[in-house]
């Protein structure tokens, strides 16, 4: 029986904390400004009462973590899932402010959560619990205080509860409040496929590094929610070959590829399981997709899914992370030992935030961009935060990983020396 990883590598918070020690270490961070960025701005706990539809009333639990906004304010989603909890908020909002320093858009971090299972609930349901958790944090959220936007179990529509209750609390229609919405209530072009997208760039750039061509680069991605099976259209469209695919219901191998419009049809159109789609090829878990043999290895669903007990078993050339903290911060050794081009969540999941920002942008202005344009600009984006983390590693030595901190790290201290401490 294979050894399981310990409780403390699988804190996603400690990982967070981790790797920050290592970046602020190489930085030369004095300590003030270490004790400053190490700790979250504010935390909230709430005990949200929601009647359900067979008339009983449940109490949940629900979390907005505010990490800093020394750049701006805070930017995070809202994720709705059973296993959420404090430290995993925390770790998010953290991760958020180097994710947005890293891309350099003006925003801090922050995150949010509920602890409940959104495939148990209703529409009815969900609804009634967004409304009422988005009016308990009426007075922290804001255009320019808190800007949530959807994660693991939210989407569109939640996004539109949130931005309807802010806006009903403060009695004028405030769109700038939340990202992540329809387009009929001021989303952006382009904001669907932007983290799947950001994946991509990051990809090409690393094959371009590396001296690879993107035709027949067999590519393994491990989520087929929104950015794994975004990733996986707009990489096959571009001359990648997909040969991996896996979503919580387990995962396919197939390294003749797969035709992945049909896969998405049959995933989302017809509601069928991944696992069971027609000619894919063999099945096996979710996670054991990820040490199959490609070149690229893209893992796009939750946290801690490579670890110290097997990181050994990768075998792709670059792993770029499509989901926040797939990788625990003691696997990161073991990875470099192997020679894997590492793209850390940081810049390769930031793709999002940065369509986000878009959005946030053209709400404040009221005038709203042609998807070709939010994907130049988007393009511009990534590939120049891609080469200050290449640049970055090289000049001081260190992996991609912790360069990526780096230069977060260095970009929001140098915003706080200027600002200065209030007290």
């Amino acid at each position: 029986m294979p050894q399981l990883p310990t409780p403390e590598e699988m804190n996603v918070y400690q990982n967070a904390e981790a790797r920050f020690e290592v970046a602020a270490q190489k930085l030369g961070l004095e300590q003030g400004i270490y004790k400053y960025l190490k700790y979250p701005s504010k935390e909230i706990t709430l005990y949200i009462p929601v009647g359900l539809d067979n008339g009983a009333l449940e109490v949940f639990t629900g979390y907005r973590v505010l990490h800093s906004t020394v750049r701006g304010p805070g930017k995070g989603g809202i994720r709705f899932a059973p296993d959420v909890s404090l430290d995993e908020v925390r770790a998010l909002a953290t991760w958020m402010t180097w994710k947005c320093a890293v891309v350099d858009i003006p925003f801090g971090g922050a995150k949010g959560g509920i602890i409940c299972d959104p495939r148990k609930m209703s529409r009815g349901e969900l609804e009634r619990l967004t409304r009422r958790y988005t009016a308990e944090l009426a007075d922290w959220l804001g255009p320019e205080r808190d800007i949530p936007a959807p994660d693991v179990g939210t989407g569109e529509q939640t996004m539109a509860w949130v931005m309807d209750t802010y806006s009903m609390h403060h009695r004028q229609a405030t769109t700038a409040v939340v990202t992540g919405k329809p387009i009929e209530l001021g989303g952006s072009r382009g904001r669907r496929e932007a983290t799947g997208r950001g994946v991509m760039i990051c990809c090409d750039k690393a094959l371009a590094k590396l001296g690879m061509k993107k035709e027949g680069t067999r590519v393994v991605i491990q989520g087929f929610g929104n950015v794994g099976s975004m990733a996986a259209d707009l990489m096959q469209k571009a001359g990648y070959k997909i040969i991996g695919l896996a979503d919580i219901g387990g995962g396919l191998y197939n390294e003749n590829g797969f035709d992945v419009p049909k896969v998405i049809d049959w995933v989302s159109t017809q509601k069928k399981p991944l696992e069971d789609y027609p000619g894919g090829g063999t099945k096996m878990t979710a996670r054991d997709v990820l040490f199959q043999p490609c070149d690229v290895v893209i893992p796009a669903a939750i946290e801690n899914q490579i670890t110290e007990k097997n990181a050994s078993q990768v075998q792709a050339k670059i792993m770029c992370e499509g989901a926040n903290g797939p990788t625990t911060w003691q696997a990161d050794a073991i990875i470099d030992a192997k020679g894997v081009f590492t793209i850390p969540d940081i810049l390769g999941n930031a793709g999002g935030v940065t369509v986000s920002y878009f959005e946030w942008v053209q709400d404040r202005q009221g005038f709203f961009w042609r998807e070709s344009e939010v994907n130049e600009r988007l393009l511009d984006v990534m590939e120049n935060a891609f080469d200050a983390v290449v640049q970055y590693a090289e000049m001081h030595k260190v992996n991609n990983r912790i360069a990526a901190y780096m230069v977060a790290i260095d970009r929001v201290a140098k915003a706080l020396k200027m600002r200065g401490i209030y007290a």
